[in-house]
């Protein structure tokens, strides 16, 4: 599913500074801050609602707090869309950084045109095993493995249990996952 400003889903960022990058781009987009990890019972609870009324797009930094966010956002909410940032396109000049903010317009526009969506139940069920057979736990590489994949999928940062989480949400096929591994 791609992503366009007249969309009726939400958009959630961490901060008023992705905010602005997303405005420069689409000006008329719906967003909801989370104020990074200091999210609120009272945000949480609205973006239930809008979810049950309009979906949302989650859009958090490419780090372990917008992995954090994202997990508290989806718990209290239920399933939403998922847009995700390679950790190296979201780098601030001084390379100090990383967030939404530091994207470029056209990372920014790559990532919204690519919007996981996210299911309560999967056909597939990913274990952990499975994990274990690809390599992508249990071997030295492993977490190297890991990181590959998921930029190659777009699906943003994963240890194994979270990837194994991640595979099943948004439906990937075991097939798409060995292919990759192959490249």
């Amino acid at each position: 599913m791609a992503f366009s400003d007249k969309q009726s889903k939400v958009v959630v960022v961490e901060g008023h500074h992705d905010l602005a990058a997303l405005r420069r781009i689409y000006p008329d987009i719906d967003v909801v801050i989370t104020n990074g990890s200091e999210i609120s019972d009272t945000t949480l609870n609205e973006l239930k609602h809008l979810n049950e009324a309009r979906g949302l797009i989650l859009f958090l930094d490419p780090d372990g707090q917008g992995e954090r966010i994202r997990r508290r956002i989806v718990d209290h909410v239920g399933p939403c869309d998922h847009a995700f940032l390679a950790k190296s396109d979201c780098i601030s000049k001084n390379g100090r950084k990383i967030g939404v903010e530091h994207a470029s317009k056209q990372a920014i526009i790559a990532a919204l045109s690519d919007i996981w969506e996210e299911t309560e139940t999967s056909s597939l069920r990913w274990t952990t095993g499975d994990l274990h057979q690809l390599g992508l736990l249990g071997e030295t590489d492993s977490k190297q493995r890991r990181k590959n994949l998921c930029e190659q999928l777009g699906i943003g940062l994963a240890n194994g249990k979270t990837l194994c989480h991640k595979l099943n949400m948004f439906n990937v096929p075991k097939q798409t996952v060995v292919d990759l591994l192959k490249e």
